[in-house]
């Protein structure tokens, strides 16, 4: 238990919050419980993703055993739905994983392996949906000799600056984050990207991919971007395991050589999920299948607007494998971007 009048670095503060024995994301209710991902607007998110994991066993020439790696799985929901949208075939390969802190849920799918750390040695895809914007991290504010000081936090969500941000920290702020003044703040990426490359060292060959919130250098936010959500709503950032706690990911700091990134809009795009409406001919000569396709590219949208879902930042990180065999992922998604 943490005395309320403690001073911590956000790091650890939220790591206890979210992680410790009765952190927010070891409740029963899961994520779903509290905020809305991709994965729960609509199955056309996870059909996207298991199209990719086809491109990926093309890619990788059929083996024996494809993994299919669910990064932060919440409750099983998209290592579920691609199961389900997985040709037979491949399905019957499929070695599906799902990487989760909290209790299995009752009913999940047994071929389903639950998990807390993902498997090495395989070859498939890993996905992180939502995943590093999780990752613990502290955070630094300018002081008025313009000096990165790491920023303290109590329980409660009260503040104050510590010492100067030294060692790998600083590096990782001159390089990826500079503060131009006092009162400005970043949030101290460097645990994500060894998260991130981490994960990414599990695949012996395949493809990793995150999608999450992101900024790149250049535009980052002035203020950081640490926030918290319950029950659907946003709220203050207290680490007091009431809420969740979220910042937005650096992507490009996260990226190794030869990754891409993209925005889920251009993916999407890529994978087949546009948001096109049908032709009202179709209105008149199939009325049923007109609605439902209504309501998919309704759906498909969503997934795809910009200034919503579209802007997620998606990080391919191939391993081992060409960009080409992908059934032209790579080259489709610089076409969308371009366009």
């Amino acid at each position: 238990m943490v005395e309320q009048g403690m001073w911590r670095g956000w790091r650890v503060a939220i790591d206890e919050a979210l992680y410790g024995e009765s952190g927010f994301y070891r409740r029963p209710e899961g994520p779903a419980g509290h905020f809305r991902t991709s994965v729960h607007a609509s199955p056309l998110f996870a059909t996207a993703v298991a199209r990719l994991l086809c491109r990926v066993d093309d890619a990788l020439g059929r083996p024996d055993e494809l993994a299919f790696v669910d990064m932060a799985a919440g409750r099983g929901e998209l290592v579920t739905g691609v199961l389900d949208a997985l040709p037979p075939e491949v399905a019957a390969r499929t070695r599906a994983c799902a990487v989760e802190i909290a209790a299995r849920p009752d009913g999940l799918d047994p071929r389903i392996d639950w998990r807390s750390e993902p498997p090495t040695g395989v070859e498939g895809l890993l996905f992180a949906n939502e995943w590093l914007d999780n990752v613990p991290l502290d955070v630094a504010e300018a002081d008025a000799d313009g000096v990165p000081r790491l920023v303290l936090v109590r329980p409660d969500g009260t503040e104050r600056l510590g010492e100067p941000v030294t060692g790998a920290d600083a590096a990782w702020l001159a390089r990826w984050w500079r503060l131009p003044g006092e009162g400005f703040r970043a949030e101290i990426g460097r645990p994500r990207d060894t998260a991130w490359a981490a994960a990414v060292a599990s695949l012996t060959r395949g493809l990793a991919v995150a999608v999450d919130y992101t900024h790149h250098a250049g535009a980052r936010p002035p203020f950081g971007t640490l926030t918290g959500f319950r029950a659907g709503r946003e709220t203050a950032p207290v680490p007091d395991g009431s809420c969740d706690l979220t910042a937005h990911v650096a992507l490009d700091a996260c990226a190794l050589p030869g990754a891409r990134p993209l925005t889920q809009r251009a993916a999407l795009h890529a994978l087949g999920v546009t948001g096109a409406r049908p032709p009202l001919t179709l209105a008149s000569t199939h009325p049923v299948a007109y609605v439902h396709a209504l309501a998919e590219a309704g759906a498909a949208a969503e997934l795809t607007a910009p200034g919503g879902l579209g802007d997620f930042g998606w990080l391919l990180q191939p391993v081992g494998i060409p960009d080409a065999p992908l059934g032209g992922l790579l080259v489709d998604v610089a076409d969308h971007e371009e366009h």
